[in-house]
């Protein structure tokens, strides 16, 4: 039921945004659409908490600025190979473990890892992921466990 709440407020948040609208006429329509809307998706039962992880939006206010510094970071060392041929790229296959508890914390963490640039997630199999990265220096950031810890403490939020 919280979940169910959660997920009206956010439609209804969103609606709000994009609307601009206030009239009441206008806010009705709104409500009864987002009354529909999580009707349907709780009959065809997929408003569930690993469709639509709610519960994580509030870790997610400073994991997703913390993974985009990543990204940055990233994009500027792959810019800098780009621009200078002189530096060297040793592609590099690695495995690393997630210790995530659940399987969209696991995809989290692989997806964290493709939205890097300079590393793809080429394959989850269970708690194993293999990633290409660019760099060794890139595969050993990976291996590091700094982004594992992050997923995973995003992934404990209550």
């Amino acid at each position: 039921m919280v979940h169910l709440i959660g997920l009206t407020s956010v439609f209804a948040a969103l609606w709000l945004l994009l609307s601009g609208h206030t009239e009441p006429y206008l806010l009705a329509l709104g409500a009864l659409s987002i009354g529909l809307t999580v009707f349907v998706l709780r009959a065809l039962k997929i408003a569930d908490a690993e469709a639509m992880p709610l519960h994580l939006l509030g870790r997610g206010v400073r994991y997703w600025p913390w993974l985009i510094r990543e990204i940055l970071k990233a994009n500027w060392d792959v810019a800098k190979i780009i621009a200078n041929p002189r530096l060297p790229i040793s592609p590099t296959m690695a495995r690393v473990t997630a210790s995530q508890k659940t399987e969209l914390g696991r995809a989290i963490y692989a997806n964290s890892i493709t939205l890097t640039p300079g590393t793809i997630s080429v394959e989850l199999d269970g708690d194993q992921i293999t990633i290409h990265a660019l760099t060794t220096d890139g595969a050993d950031g990976t291996e590091e466990g700094t982004m594992d810890r992050k997923v995973a403490w995003l992934e404990t939020a209550p």
